[in-house]
């Protein structure tokens, strides 16, 4: 049986939700004031996943001008998926990937995106294979990424 969930901006009061998500699944924390700037600057990217009324998951995304990674010598606008977390019993119920696609739509519709990038752990087998049914493709590898000296693969994607 499929698990009804819902997508919605977030709001300040979720972020306490979203950072005790964070804090819980990633090993990559970030302070609290990195989550309010991001929710300040792109709100209609920063989105919460509820079952029920119990947030399950958040995406948060930023847009920055610069190079473009699918088009090389291209100055334009990147849309950038920071952070991305489900908590592991709302995970394989389509919440990750709906947050993706919402967040992408967001960031084009409301920030004109024309291209999305994010960083990923070369052992994250289960969100590279995500990314890259979401036509994501690996760029690069950026060395030493993460602080337990970790790689991580630079995936992007041209924007509708």
């Amino acid at each position: 049986m499929a698990v009804a969930f819902s997508i919605r901006e977030a709001n300040k009061r979720d972020l306490e939700r979203v950072i005790w998500i964070n804090r819980t699944v990633l090993p990559e924390n970030y302070p609290s004031f990195y989550f309010n700037i991001h929710l300040n600057n792109f709100p209609k990217a920063f989105l919460v996943a509820e079952i029920g009324d119990k947030i399950v998951g958040y995406i948060m995304c930023r847009v920055e001008q610069g190079e473009l990674l699918t088009k090389p010598g291209v100055i334009g606008r990147k849309g950038h998926i920071v952070s991305l977390a489900v908590l592991p019993e709302a995970r394989r119920k389509g919440i990750g990937t709906t947050l993706i696609n919402k967040a992408l739509d967001a960031m084009y519709r409301e920030y004109r995106a024309d291209e999305y990038y994010l960083e990923v752990r070369v052992s994250n087998t289960p969100a590279i294979n995500l990314y890259k049914k979401l036509n994501f493709k690996i760029i690069r590898i950026i060395p030493g990424y993460y602080l337990d000296g970790e790689d991580a693969y630079l995936m992007a994607r041209s924007a509708p």
